[in-house]
């Protein structure tokens, strides 16, 4: 057989010697706080279940309902015969929840944040400006559009006003900041009151990416803007339904006018098939939990301040964290490897992250706790921790 792609074996070479080379962990239980991968039971700290949703027996009950009643899927895009009434009814208790007109679900939190920045930024008279450590959603998003880019230094706010400010910005036809309410791989919280201030300031809309934050900061866990006080000065707010919620799909909650736009012009929107009902009758659930069973959103930040504290009573470096994304710091891509290499052996499961995904020197692994964690399972995830970073001379 012709293979007219054997460039792909020189490309595959460069990742194993770069160490890029991507070889997945293999679920074979529940998403739990203790779950098995590759054959071996092992705390896992690395999942985005962070309300332990994805096993809650109301979520499940209303999954299985919906599968019962509607079948496996709508078998359409959005804007053809995929919207049901399932799709308006989370739409509208989801606009309810970030205290927003309307609300767009789309396939994924990706194309939420590829679907604003694609559909609102069309010209190369327009400028849309970036944290340096945004979501790679955002970048691509940015990339697709026809917009002038300006990236700003990491939560840098004197940087920001001045390009804000600029004359190119100040007469760009249209402008917008683009922010992560939670930094994923740092779990730090961005400057919002200074960033709607700056936004107020220079008349430039504001979109803030809450995928990290929705579930979990603010009343009801209801994201950043709600975490800052900061109702109706946030012109979009982005969220997920795969981390918090534990499903799939992505959301552009906004005005009725854009939303109205958004569903017209959107190509994720308009060329990519409807989520399944069963998917969308477990969010829909999934917003009744949060409302009704606060204790959740509770034990998650008991538990991210137990282990935080934990970790760095042992010597660990866990960078800015604000949140249960807990980063522990390594500085060297190898390292950072043996590292969770050892530490899987041990009984505990922690991603390395490193270059690309990370600035080189800024090598580390990423944790994160959920509400189901114990208190028991964290301290002995910590002294294995302790264990394998001595051994490395890590700590």
């Amino acid at each position: 057989m012709k293979d007219n792609m054997n460039f792909l074996d020189a490309e595959l070479k460069t990742l194993k010697e770069e160490g890029r080379f991507i070889t997945p962990r293999v679920l074979q239980s529940e998403q739990a706080p203790v779950a098995t991968i590759d054959g071996k039971e092992v705390i896992n700290l690395t999942s985005n279940n962070y309300l332990c949703l994805a096993t809650h027996p109301k979520i499940k009950k209303a999954s299985i309902e919906a599968a019962e009643k509607y079948g496996i899927g709508a078998a359409a895009v959005r804007s053809i015969i995929g919207t049901t009434s399932l799709h308006e009814k989370l739409e509208s208790q989801l606009a309810e929840f970030k205290q927003t007109e309307a609300c767009l679900v789309v396939q994924s939190g990706f194309s939420a944040n590829v679907t604003v920045c694609q559909s609102l930024m069309t010209s190369p008279e327009d400028v849309l400006i970036s944290d340096e450590l945004n979501h790679a959603s955002i970048i691509d998003g940015g990339r697709l559009s026809k917009a002038k880019k300006k990236i700003y230094r990491h939560s840098d706010m004197a940087h920001l006003e001045k390009i804000l400010k600029s004359d190119e910005v100040q007469n760009a036809r249209r402008k917008m900041v683009v922010t992560d309410g939670v930094f994923s791989m740092d779990g730090d919280i961005a400057p919002l009151p200074k960033i709607v201030e700056l936004c107020e300031k220079y008349d430039i809309v504001l979109m803030v990416d809450d995928a990290h934050s929705s579930g979990v900061l603010g009343a009801d866990g209801r994201g950043t803007v709600a975490h800052f006080n900061l109702k109706g000065r946030v012109d979009i707010q982005i969220g997920t339904l795969s981390k918090a919620f534990a499903t799939v799909g992505g959301y552009v909650a906004c005005t009725q006018k854009l939303r109205d736009y958004l569903g017209s012009v959107s190509r994720p929107f308009l060329f990519s098939s409807s989520a399944p009902q069963s998917v969308i009758a477990s969010c829909i659930a999934g917003l009744d939990v949060l409302y009704n069973e606060p204790e959740h959103l509770k034990t998650l930040w008991d538990n991210t301040k137990f282990f935080k504290s934990e970790l760095k009573k042992a010597g660990f470096d866990t960078g800015d964290s604000e949140t249960p994304i807990t980063p522990i710091m390594v500085g060297d891509g190898d390292k950072a490897t043996k590292f969770s290499q050892r530490l899987f052996e041990e009984g505990v499961f922690a991603l390395a992250i490193k270059f690309p995904t990370v600035p080189k020197g800024k090598e580390r692994l990423r944790t994160i706790v959920t509400s189901g964690h114990t208190k028991e399972n964290l301290q002995q995830a910590v002294e294995i921790f302790t264990k394998v970073g001595k051994a490395l001379k890590i700590i």
